[in-house]
């Protein structure tokens, strides 16, 4: 049995901060999008947004809304490690998958202002990010579109990322630990 927290948020609202806290401690992650950006580079396709975008539509084409959360449990369940984190999850198809898979899978949403979260986006430099205000806010509303805004209202926790860095790593363990003492005492080892 493993416990699986899955994680989604809008772009740029610190998941990979939450990624890097969780390596830290000892946990393994899985990145739903890594799926998407290894199928463009099988595919010979640069990693930009439209292709990414692109790729993910056709992937929930052929299997449907929760495809990349079908290719991720597999992954989760090769991990030899009790707990595990799923990051990008952006629909509620994806955290039915991961619930019928994972009896103590939780749902922890990352919540930023559309103000930091940009800053943050022209920060790290990735292919896909947006390099304008008004892409940022295109961005935002094709990731609602595509079910994000679901996923995010039925989330187990929230986590707020309005503050310094030490403060938000000091939220994210401390959800983990409620999120570790919710569960029945035989599971907590």
């Amino acid at each position: 049995m493993k416990i699986v927290i899955g994680l989604t948020g809008m772009p740029g609202a610190g998941k990979s901060t939450v990624n890097k806290i969780f390596g830290d401690l000892g946990y393994p992650t899985i990145v739903m999008g890594d799926f998407v950006r290894a199928e463009a580079k099988k595919r010979g396709l640069k990693v930009t947004r439209e292709n990414l975008a692109m790729l993910m539509v056709q992937m929930r084409q052929r299997g449907g809304e929760a495809a990349l959360a079908k290719c991720s449990v597999p992954a989760v369940k090769q991990l030899d490690s009790p707990l595990v984190l799923v990051d990008g999850i952006r629909n509620t198809a994806e955290v039915d998958e991961f619930r019928r898979h994972f009896s103590d899978f939780r749902l922890v949403v990352i919540n930023s202002p559309p103000e930091f979260r940009f800053k943050r986006l022209l920060r790290r430099y990735r292919n896909d990010d947006p390099a304008s205000w008004e892409s940022f806010v295109k961005r935002d509303c094709e990731e609602l579109e595509v079910g994000l805004g679901g996923a995010i209202e039925i989330a187990d926790k929230v986590i707020e990322n309005r503050g310094p860095l030490e403060e938000f790593e000091i939220k994210v363990k401390k959800v983990l630990e409620s999120l570790l003492h919710e569960l029945p005492p035989e599971r907590k080892s």
